[in-house]
């Protein structure tokens, strides 16, 4: 424990550290060296081949567990012996097998859909599993129960389901972007297959990019990350797609008011290979254009998927995404933008105990803006390139080991400017183009301590360096930013000189280590008490000043001026089962900081802006909360309670003693900061026809700055405000309810419908999306005016498969 104890002490982190980590595990391997062999293999789905991630692996007779990893792969090393074995998962039926374990053996499991069961299967088993590991600040939600949930437009949304745990929160009415613990949207890392989503909505914020239909798993982690990830300072949200069921060709989607999706999958190679592709569209525009509105919204996307499996020790795949949104505006003023992703992966087994996964990696996010009434078009974006290898070592039944390294390249589109046409005056200009690269490894572990103590504990070391070709700026004292001691005002300082530095010259440097450690201590079967710490290294900013990740938003990296964010969180939690399991119970306290996060200059100008550093000031931010997760889980009405106390603010003070800083140098809220928060979520099956679903968000106001008085200068009204974010919108709540019917089935067909109707927002709430102020025309009175997004929305949707 002394070594646990060190690695969180982060200044005597050094390779020794390492090394030590690696010394201790093959000690303790060496040392538990008695005859033993390993039970190993894949877990499918028995109708599809799907593989199945998280499925919970346990020895009755030795009560201990394992689960399959990301790509279905499980192994766990026991003395010689005669085991019964239970594989369990949700939704699927529950198999028991009897195993005489006098050699390595694999084992390779095909588990049957049960929908009859689906509540009462395995979330008992995940329970005990969850109590047992000592992972925590982790939530995971399967596609089935975020199909139940109703939402706005019935469009499935997978970004607007996870807003109904404990301390998630959403970025604004309308908006698909999130908030955990109080961070920004920025500091939450989205994978889909691995690859990096930068802006995870279609319509400014109706909609996520994920095709429902397409996804397998998802997990979220807001706390005790592990070693893997990486790059940003709150969250993770882990997605990966279905592979493509490799048995049989099927094909299912769905018809809404204003998108339809279809997907359709299946063999290449019968059990050896398959393919997926899906895709979705809106079709709201053309009802605008026969009405001759020439204004216009829509999206599309695609997700598709190919594998082939060599032999049982190697398997490739191939997946990617593209989708792209177009608002059109009188055919004068044009927006674009969207996500696009490749990912090509190798799986080998190199024995029972060594799994690998290496992974080639593209990910790319575009916007492109035209204004004709102007006369220029703007392009910007950022494009990565990931190569990653991981491992995971199964060292025998109290040990699991996971090791890797990855290396990512980064290309930054600041702004590109042309003219839109011959006769525009805008000339050409091209932002100085940014490139970085960080290349990082990890090693960490997840150990059975004893009977009562399990911990997972790892370190991951990265390093970040800012790249040519470009011309830096240089200021005096290194200060881009000026002060004013007249006035006390902060304002752009002049540059002294430039500096050119050359393709591949390094600008910038800076390296981290970040240690995480969890640990979990099971009093009995039914209760566990878990604690956890992490700190995580973010080298890309969110170059924004709204509270929205709205498509407008540019990345930047790192670099002589704007420095990483450093986030440390601690985490402590109790969990509970009781009532036969019928019902569990989650309670964690969560208390984290950040070092460097970026505040910017009272007037600054972000957009086009080349000189980024004139009007940034480095700052820090806390937030610390209490969350509570109470969840039913079996019978007819499931569902749960979601309870979040939290606050979180921010503070940049002045750099010298008599600099004022920002907010006279005084924590104040972020634009993140909701003291409440509470989501109620339940799904009630009536019969075989009918299941009702309803959610409940009841929400604080966002933290905004309202005026406090104005004056007149020169015959204009200038209006003055107070500190910042010192008041909030007004509370934020709604209420949606969904009924499902399903149509007796014809089991001599293949064809299977569904319709979904569902009401968002219905008591008609009108959420503020904004309060701003003008002056009334007639009365000249000044007045406050609130934007609302959504009032009731009904809507229904068929769904269907064959």
């Amino acid at each position: 424990m002394s070594f646990i104890i060190e690695i969180c002490n982060l200044k005597l982190i050094d390779m020794k550290h390492i090394k030590l980590l690696v010394f201790i595990l093959l000690v303790n391997f060496f040392a538990n060296a008695q005859e033993k062999f390993t039970l190993s293999g894949t877990i499918l789905d028995k109708k599809s081949n799907e593989t199945l991630i998280g499925v919970n692996i346990r020895i009755e007779n030795k009560n201990s567990n394992t689960n399959t990893n990301e790509y279905g792969f499980y192994s766990i090393t026991l003395p010689k012996g005669e085991y019964t074995v239970k594989y369990s998962y949700l939704g699927y039926e529950t198999l028991t097998e009897k195993i005489v374990l006098d050699k390595n053996i694999t084992n390779n499991v095909s588990l049957k859909e049960n929908t009859q069961t689906l509540q009462e299967v395995v979330i008992t088993e995940k329970s005990k599993a969850n109590i047992r590991k000592p992972e925590m600040s982790l939530n995971k939600l399967s596609i089935g129960t975020i199909k139940q949930m109703p939402v706005v437009l019935g469009e499935v949304d997978i970004i607007k389901s996870i807003l109904m745990l404990p301390g998630v929160t959403n970025a604004g009415e309308g908006q698909s972007g999130f908030n955990v613990r109080g961070g920004g949207a920025d500091q939450n890392l989205i994978q889909l297959d691995e690859a990096t989503i930068y802006n995870s909505s279609h319509l400014f914020g109706f909609f996520s990019v994920f095709n429902p239909d397409a996804i397998k798993d998802l997990k979220l982690y807001k706390g005790g990350i592990p070693a893997r990830f990486g790059g940003r300072a709150s969250s993770v949200l882990d997605i990966y797609q279905k592979d493509g069921n490799s048995k049989d060709f099927h094909m299912n989607g769905g018809i809404g008011l204003i998108s339809s999706r279809l997907l359709a999958e299946g063999p290449v190679v019968k059990n050896k290979s398959s393919f997926l592709i899906g895709g979705r569209a809106s079709y709201a525009h053309l009802f605008l254009k026969l009405s001759d509105n020439k204004n216009s919204a829509y999206f599309y996307d695609l997700n598709t998927k190919w594998n082939y499996k060599f032999n049982k020790n190697n398997s490739l795949y191939l997946s990617g995404y593209f989708g792209r949104d177009v608002f059109d505006i009188a055919q004068s003023f044009r927006n674009t933008y969207g996500n696009a992703t490749l990912n090509l992966r190798w799986n080998h087994l190199f024995s029972d105990k060594l799994f690998s996964n290496l992974s080639a990696i593209y990910s790319d996010y575009y916007y492109g803006l035209q204004l004709d009434f102007v006369g220029f078009k703007w392009d910007s974006g950022i494009k990565n390139y990931n190569l990653k290898y991981d491992f995971k070592y199964y060292v025998n039944d109290n040990i699991k080991m996971n090791f890797g390294a990855n290396a990512i390249y980064y290309d930054f589109n600041p702004g590109e400017i042309k003219p839109s046409s011959e006769n525009s005056s805008i000339n050409y200009r091209q932002l100085d183009k940014k490139y970085a690269f960080e290349p990082s490894v990890y090693v960490g572990a997840e150990q059975k301590i004893s009977s009562k103590f399990s911990t997972e504990y790892g370190v991951r070391y990265c390093s970040f360096t800012r790249l040519g070709s470009s011309t830096i700026n240089n200021y005096l004292n290194d200060n881009p930013v000026a002060y004013d001691e007249d006035l006390k005002i902060y304002e752009k300082a002049t540059p002294i000189s430039t500096t050119f530095y050359g393709k591949n010259k390094k600008i910038a440097s800076y390296n981290n280590f970040e240690p995480r450690f969890a640990i979990a201590y099971e009093i009995n079967e039914d209760n566990s008490i878990k604690a956890s710490y992490n700190r995580m290294a973010q080298y890309l900013q969110l170059v924004s000043n709204t509270a929205s990740p709205t498509p407008l938003d540019v990345w930047t990296p790192s670099d002589k001026y704007i420095k990483p964010q450093l986030a440390d969180q601690y985490a402590l939690g109790y969990f509970k089962n009781f009532k036969d399991d019928n019902y569990s119970l989650e309670l964690e306290t969560f208390y984290k900081k950040i070092k460097n996060r970026m505040d910017y200059i009272d007037g600054a100008d972000l957009i086009a802006n080349e000189a980024i550093e004139q009007v940034i000031l480095n700052g820090e931010m806390r937030a610390y909360g209490l969350e509570i997760l109470l969840k039913k889980n079996n019978g007819k009405l499931n569902g749960w309670v979601a309870y979040t106390l939290s606050k979180s603010e921010q503070r940049t003070p002045g750099r010298t003693a008599s600099e004022v800083g920002i907010n006279n140098s005084q924590w104040y809220r972020s634009a993140y900061d909701k003291l409440h928060n509470l989501a109620v979520t339940a799904s009630y099956k009536l019969n075989t026809k009918w299941n009702f679903g309803a959610n409940f968000i009841l929400q604080s106001g966002q933290p905004v700055t309202y005026p406090n008085g104005q004056y007149t200068y020169q015959g204009i009204t200038v209006p003055s405000y107070g500190t910042r974010n010192e008041n909030r919108l007004p509370l934020y709540h709604h209420l949606d309810i969904a009924a499902t019917l399903t149509p007796k089935q014809d089991a001599s067909k293949k064809w299977k419908g569904e319709w979904v109707f569902s009401i968002y927002n219905l008591y008609g709430r009108k959420n503020a999306a904004s309060i701003s102020f003008r002056q009334n025309q007639e009365t000249a009175q000044n007045e406050a005016y609130r934007l609302s997004i959504f009032g009731l929305v009904p809507s229904v949707t068929y769904n269907f498969k064959f």
